[in-house]
């Protein structure tokens, strides 16, 4: 929305750039990011404008690259800015959000004690499908073939999930609109 430097890291003293990673990155791997981590489905015409951009001018600014996506794009959601989901999908790349939230749910789950509970709130369908599978395993072990002698029922599970996912309400969403995606679920450790 403001022009700013094209950084997106949460540590500016680690790893490329938001504006690095779009001067060097392939054609390919930028639609990729978009799509896997954005949900971008335009993300390979909006990978293919930002590479004609960058070849003759070096993109460095959010409102540089926010104007690129905005062209290259012929429809998105009402209400949102166009380049909402590709900005998304970079950010996520650049800070390697998904893998650090899977090292911090397994080391949070190891950190509780007999009754403690982890809640997790994620705001995104790709961290929540994430979350759900984490305390899935968690909850019921591992998916064994059912021909095996040993079945899901003998394994040692040390967890159970807490009711179900709990989304937030009308009158929530209408006080604090950004609670619109919020997902909560909660995970106790049960024994040792």
């Amino acid at each position: 929305m403001n022009d700013g430097p094209l950084d997106m890291r949460m540590n500016p003293d680690q790893g490329l750039s938001a504006a690095q990673w779009i001067a060097t990155v392939s054609e390919k791997d930028m639609a990729d990011v978009m799509y896997q981590y954005g949900e971008e489905r335009f993300s390979r015409r909006i990978a293919k404008a930002i590479c004609e951009y960058r070849a003759h001018t070096p993109i460095l600014t959010t409102l540089q690259l926010s104007k690129i996506v905005a062209e290259a794009n012929p429809a998105w959601e009402k209400g949102k800015n166009p380049a909402t989901r590709a900005f998304q999908g970079i950010r996520i790349h650049i800070n390697n959000e998904l893998g650090d939230l899977e090292v911090g749910l397994d080391a949070a789950a190891e950190a509780l004690k007999v009754g403690g509970r982890l809640a997790v709130i994620s705001f995104h369908s790709l961290e929540d499908r994430i979350v759900k599978r984490f305390m899935k395993l968690k909850a019921k072990g591992p998916e064994l073939p059912r021909h095996l002698p040993i079945q899901n029922a003998h394994l040692d599970i040390k967890f159970k999930t807490v009711g179900k996912a709990i989304k937030p309400s009308k009158s929530e969403v209408s006080e604090n609109v950004r609670s619109r995606s919020a997902v909560l679920r909660v995970l106790e450790r049960v024994s040792d």
